[in-house]
């Protein structure tokens, strides 16, 4: 039975080897992590920083939808956070780990996750650019 031992949205700084040590097992022969990270340009932009602002239900979501993930992989366990307010260059603002038997099924599931999480969450990213201007992401 697969465990989600995390899932959450904080405004605390995500260090990757927690989340990785979260979702490690000694039943797994794989854990395989993601850290999606702020970078410093956009589309052709040179980004000064960002703040993600989420929606009251945003940890309810992150943690339907590990369960979710969780549910149609081969896994041992699963760990995701996604970061609130601001950040600076170089922070991670989502990190995944997924262990599982073999390296296979751990790629698969942590993709999932990642996507699932980016497509459904409701967090958005506000990007100040470092000429002053910014926008709003992902606000449908």
């Amino acid at each position: 039975m697969p465990q989600v031992r995390r899932a959450d949205v904080s405004d605390a700084p995500i260090a990757v080897e927690d989340v990785r040590a979260l979702a490690a097992d000694e039943s797994a022969g794989a854990v395989v992590t993601f850290s999606g990270d702020v970078r410093d340009h956009d589309h052709g932009r040179s980004v000064a920083r960002l703040e993600y602002e989420g929606h009251p239900t945003a940890a309810a979501v992150i943690s339907l939808v590990a369960h979710e993930v969780a549910s149609r992989h081969d896994v041992i366990a699963i760990a995701v956070s996604h970061r609130i307010g601001p950040l600076q260059i170089g922070d991670s603002a989502l990190v995944a780990a997924v262990s599982a038997a073999h390296r296979g099924e751990a790629f698969r599931a942590c993709a999932d996750l990642v996507d699932e999480v980016k497509n459904r969450l409701p967090v958005w990213k506000h990007q100040v650019f470092t000429d002053g201007t910014d926008e709003w992401v992902n606000c449908a």
